[in-house]
């Protein structure tokens, strides 16, 4: 082997080595970065992203855009090196997102399952800031109990046995007294449909001696509508301030937003209460990005929110859905809502 050859060989090596590690060595970092928004007062695949049906629904104007953040796993060295470079996106340890006692598919399940209560909160945050009036409402009903068939998530239990039920401890104190076998009569109010009666045979129950109805319920405020949220593939809470608020921007007069591109992020409670997220720094870059001018921050994030790239959008500080109601009006009127 000639010398040149001898060092041709000793300079490419290393670089064809080099090159096979980063195109398939994976490394352990999962990268985030600013990811879509959904627009909650606009459409997605030809659905509504809030659809409310069985009432007056008011048109809006304007944008109020939930955000999300990217989520890329799997990353070889090279990528990573890529994404860290850009500086767009942030590298953390992947068991940071996926724990290692715990599946992929099982933290993405749970994502669904947080997205999906979210909905739920959402409307009853919504409802309850209309002053809709409480009531002993239907969360789930299960597949192979008594009650399915005969009940469905929404309705609302107004009697059991002749004895109106007006909270969840009267509902559950009524129970207390039956046993399998039992036969119970249930007054209920459905969304879009008449009013029913139901006939229930109790189930035994795997804790209690009490009879099995096969139903999650709750104390919540209680609507004649339907309310629908037609995102797919989105996990986690985030978005329950900004569904929230569409909801109310829908059922009553005027625009939230003032005809402003506004988004925004937070987890609500059923009464209102606004809480912090993860990723926020991406997220009001992914908002400046697709054109919001005005940002609502969990009070929490507002720290962290502060040192995002924040050029051009205004950054509200919200605590509840009745604070950021309060603020968009305000800034529509012209005037100084509270601020990061």
């Amino acid at each position: 082997m000639s010398r040149r050859l001898s060092t041709l060989l000793v300079a490419v090596v290393p670089i064809l080595v080099f090159g096979m590690l980063l195109s398939f060595v994976t490394v352990p970092y999962v990268a985030l970065g600013p990811g879509p928004t959904f627009d909650t007062l606009g459409e997605v695949e030809g659905r509504e992203v809030v659809d409310i049906e069985g009432t007056e629904v008011h048109p809006t104007s304007g944008h109020l855009n939930m955000t999300t953040v990217s989520q890329r796993d799997g990353l070889s060295l090279g990528q990573a090196l890529l994404w860290w470079a850009s500086g767009r996106d942030q590298l953390i340890p992947r068991d940071l997102v996926y724990p290692p006692d715990k599946s992929k598919e099982e933290i993405d399940e749970a994502n669904t399952k947080d997205f999906r209560q979210s909905e739920d909160s959402a409307e009853y945050a919504a409802l309850h800031y209309l002053k809709y009036p409480m009531a002993v409402t239907v969360e789930s009903v299960d597949e192979d109990g008594p009650a399915n068939g005969k009940l469905q998530a929404g309705d609302a239990i107004d009697a059991v046995n002749n004895t109106p039920v007006a909270t969840l401890e009267e509902f559950q104190e009524i129970l207390e007294g039956t046993k399998p076998g039992d036969t119970i009569v249930v007054d209920y109010r459905r969304k879009n449909a008449p009013a029913g009666v139901a006939e229930i045979t109790l189930g035994k129950h795997p804790e209690r001696p009490q009879g099995l109805v096969g139903v999650s319920v709750l104390d919540a405020p209680w609507a004649p509508f339907t309310i629908e949220f037609n995102l797919a593939n989105i996990g986690g809470p985030s978005a329950g301030l900004m569904f929230s608020l569409a909801v109310v921007d829908k059922l009553t007069t005027g625009d939230l937003n003032g005809s402003k591109f506004v988004a925004g992020t937070g987890t609500i409670t059923g009464d209102g209460e606004v809480g912090s997220i993860g990723g926020i720094t991406h997220k009001i870059v992914a908002a400046r990005e697709a054109g919001a001018t005005v940002f609502l921050v969990p009070a929490d994030n507002c720290a962290e929110a502060r040192t995002a790239d924040e050029d051009g959008i205004e950054l509200l500080k919200v605590g509840t859905l009745t604070e950021a109601i309060d603020s968009l009006r305000t800034l529509s009127a012209g005037g100084e809502p509270p601020r990061c």
